[in-house]
C-alpha cells in the first residue's frame, strides 16, 4: 500500500516537473503602452525671435541648469552665418557660448563623435532656410535617429521657419506642382498642387506651416488639410511658437496667433482641379492658449 502510494506521488511529481512551458497562442501580444517622449518641441513660426520668446525656450529646455545645445544649420545656404546668429540669440540672454556646438552635417558624412554628441544634447536647434535641403541631408541617416533618441530621452528639439516645417511627419516642401514658379501667394485651392515630403516625424498628427498670417498662407493650409484629412494643419505666425510637451500638449507663446485647421468629416470632393469640403473646423489661438494634438 505504501509502495503504491509512493509510486503515485513520484509519477505526479515527474509529470509536472517535465511539463513544457505554456506557449502563447499565435497572434497574441502583450498590451501596448503608448511611448510618450520625455522631451519637448519648441516650434517657431519664423521671423524675429524676441528675447522673451527665446527665454521661454531656454526655460523649457533647462539649459540654465546644465547640459549643452547643438545648432543644426543644414537648412541654410550660409550655414556658418546661420549658426552664428542662432547661438547669439542665446548668448545675448546670458548663456555661455561654450555651451553650444554647431554641426553642419553633409549627406553621407556623419562622424560618430558628432552623432554621439547630438544624441546626448539637452537642446537641439534647427535653423531656418530650406526644409528640403535639411531633409536631403538628414532623412534615413544617423542624424535622424539621434534626434529621435534625444527627443525621447528628454531633449528639447527646437526649430524656426524651415526648422519648424521639418517637425512634421508629412512636411510642406514649399513647392506647388501646378504652379512651379514660386510666388509665395498660393492663390488657389487645388488638388495635387501642394507638394508634401518626408519630415522628421516628431509630430505624426499635424502638419506645420510657418510665417503663417504674415505671409497669408491660409489657402495652402486649407489645401493640405483637404488633401490629408487625417492630419490637423497648424499655421504658426512669425515671432510666435508652440511648446509641445508629453508628445501631445501644445501651448502658444510669443506675440501673435496660431491657426488650427481640422477636417474631421474627411469628405473631400474634386471638381476638375478644384477642391471642396464641408465641416472644416477653424480655431485661432492666442498666446497662452493650449491645444491637444491627439
Amino acid at each position: 500500500m505504501r509502495l503504491t502510494l509512493s509510486l503515485l506521488i513520484l509519477s505526479f511529481f515527474f509529470a509536472h516537473c517535465t511539463q513544457e512551458p505554456e506557449v502563447p497562442q499565435s497572434g497574441t501580444t502583450a498590451p501596448s503602452v503608448t511611448d510618450r517622449p520625455k522631451g519637448k518641441l519648441f516650434i517657431i513660426g519664423g521671423g524675429k525671435r524676441p528675447p522673451a520668446l527665446v527665454q521661454t525656450l531656454i526655460n523649457a529646455s533647462g539649459m540654465e541648469e546644465g547640459g549643452y545645445g547643438i545648432i543644426l544649420p543644414m537648412s541654410s545656404g550660409e550655414p556658418d552665418t546661420s549658426a552664428f546668429y542662432a547661438i547669439k540669440q542665446f548668448t545675448d540672454l546670458g548663456l555661455a557660448s561654450s555651451k553650444f556646438r554647431s554641426y553642419n552635417f553633409r549627406k553621407g558624412s556623419y562622424p560618430q563623435a558628432a552623432i554621439d554628441s547630438l544624441r546626448n544634447a539637452r537642446l537641439i536647434y534647427i535653423t531656418g532656410g530650406d526644409q528640403n535641403r535639411f531633409m536631403d541631408v538628414v532623412a534615413n541617416s544617423p542624424v535622424y535617429d539621434a534626434i529621435h533618441e534625444a527627443y525621447h530621452s528628454g531633449a528639447t528639439i527646437a526649430g524656426t521657419s524651415a526648422g519648424a516645417a521639418v517637425m512634421s511627419e508629412k512636411m510642406i516642401t514649399g513647392n506647388e506642382r501646378r504652379h512651379p514658379e514660386y510666388t509665395g501667394n498660393f492663390r488657389t485651392i487645388e488638388s495635387n498642387n501642394i507638394e508634401i515630403g518626408e519630415g522628421l516625424g516628431l509630430l505624426s498628427t499635424a502638419i506645420i506651416d510657418q510665417h503663417f498670417i504674415w505671409r497669408m498662407r491660409m489657402n495652402r493650409l486649407i489645401t493640405v488639410v483637404l488633401d490629408h484629412p487625417d492630419q490637423m494643419g497648424i499655421g504658426i505666425d512669425e515671432s510666435t511658437a508652440i511648446l509641445v510637451e508629453n508628445g501631445n500638449a501644445a501651448t502658444v507663446y510669443g506675440g501673435y496667433q496660431v491657426i488650427v485647421l481640422r477636417h474631421p468629416e474627411g469628405q473631400t470632393v474634386t471638381q476638375d482641379s478644384l477642391l471642396g469640403g464641408r465641416g472644416l473646423e477653424l480655431n485661432i489661438l492666442l498666446p497662452g492658449d493650449s491645444l491637444n494634438l491627439d
